[in-house]
């Protein structure tokens, strides 16, 4: 989850439940009141499923509420795409627009979000409305799971789940024998996965005023070696050289910091470049066999021993 998310997540407070605001379900009320109607007259489909122009359907919902196209096209009789009419088709049809139409004069299918449908259902009309969900879920709203109610978040899409049924199947033949002998074609799906949106989100999640903070699975690099002063000082050259050789051959992934940079700035590149793990590696610390760890997360920093620190980063 992430506000700079181009997706809206539903979830609940009470439970492992989540989706997308496009495809929660909301749930059937017995009852309900409601402040105001609002209509969208839909193109209907023919036996065919094609978009019939001469005739059409009423959608309702509840004033405040927001049509779900998605829901609305899987409707039967609806056309999809969703194609939804003008004021002045809506009003040869209907003889009305908005606050006019009178659902007891409407001669088209009428179908009701459950909201509007158990707010209606003493209506001497209410036989011809079919009950559907046609709506967006919201915030506040019971879980479909029937566990708690609905909160809402923004979130960064990382991957997503097709459903081809048997469209490429079926042209290649390819299906298995059932628990009858009897041929099947198989139903197939795929997946994708995202990966630089896996990172942006990675990110979006895992920083702060100074860069970068990578989780250890998916870093980069697991430890950032940096040598102070290293191209002025024989000694830390060759311990920095040498420990550099020793992590490696633990298979551990080491960013070594080899520039001609003055300290602040390679600590300063560090925290934006967000290596979990680092090592300073200083001529004071050096003159007693110690360098400084430093965890990015929590800004920790301790004194190791030279010899210990593979053990120590290995050990993470």
């Amino acid at each position: 989850l992430a506000e700079s998310g181009e997706d809206n997540i539903a979830f609940s407070n009470g439970s492992d439940y989540a989706a997308n605001v496009e495809l929660a379900q909301t749930q059937q009320v017995d009852n309900a009141n409601v402040d105001g109607l609002q209509y969208v007259l839909a193109q209907a489909a023919d036996e065919d499923g094609e978009a019939d122009a001469n005739n059409w359907v009423l959608l309702v919902l509840a004033a405040g509420h927001t049509l779900n196209d998605i829901k609305a096209e899987k409707l039967s009789g609806v056309a999809a795409p969703l194609i939804t009419a003008n004021d002045e088709t809506v009003s040869a049809v209907l003889g009305a627009t908005g606050n006019d139409i009178d659902l007891a004069d409407v001669k088209v299918p009428v179908f009701a979000d459950y909201v509007v449908a158990a707010a209606l259902k003493n209506e001497a009309y209410a036989e011809k409305i079919t009950a559907a969900d046609l709506r967006n879920i919201e915030a506040g709203d019971p879980s479909p799971c029937g566990n708690g109610t609905i909160e809402i978040k923004r979130g960064i899409e990382v991957g997503h789940i097709f459903q081809l049924g048997d469209k490429y199947s079926e042209a290649m033949g390819c299906g298995v024998l059932n628990e009858n002998g009897k041929h099947e074609i198989l139903s197939m799906g795929c997946y994708g996965i995202g990966v630089s949106r896996v990172v942006a989100a990675a990110i979006e999640q895992n920083h702060d005023e100074h860069g970068i903070i990578w989780p250890d699975p998916i870093a980069p690099f697991k430890v950032a070696l940096i040598p102070m002063n290293m191209h002025k000082s024989q000694r830390i050259m060759e311990a920095a050289e040498a420990l550099y050789a020793e992590l490696t051959a633990a298979g551990v992934e080491v960013l070594f910091d080899d520039r001609k940079e003055r300290p602040g700035v390679m600590f300063k590149d560090m925290e934006l470049v967000g290596i979990p793990h680092s090592i300073v590696i200083g001529e004071r610390n050096l003159d007693e066999q110690l360098v400084e760890y430093k965890n990015r997360r929590s800004g920790e920093k301790s004194l190791l021993q030279l010899t210990e620190v593979t053990a120590f980063i290995g050990g993470l």
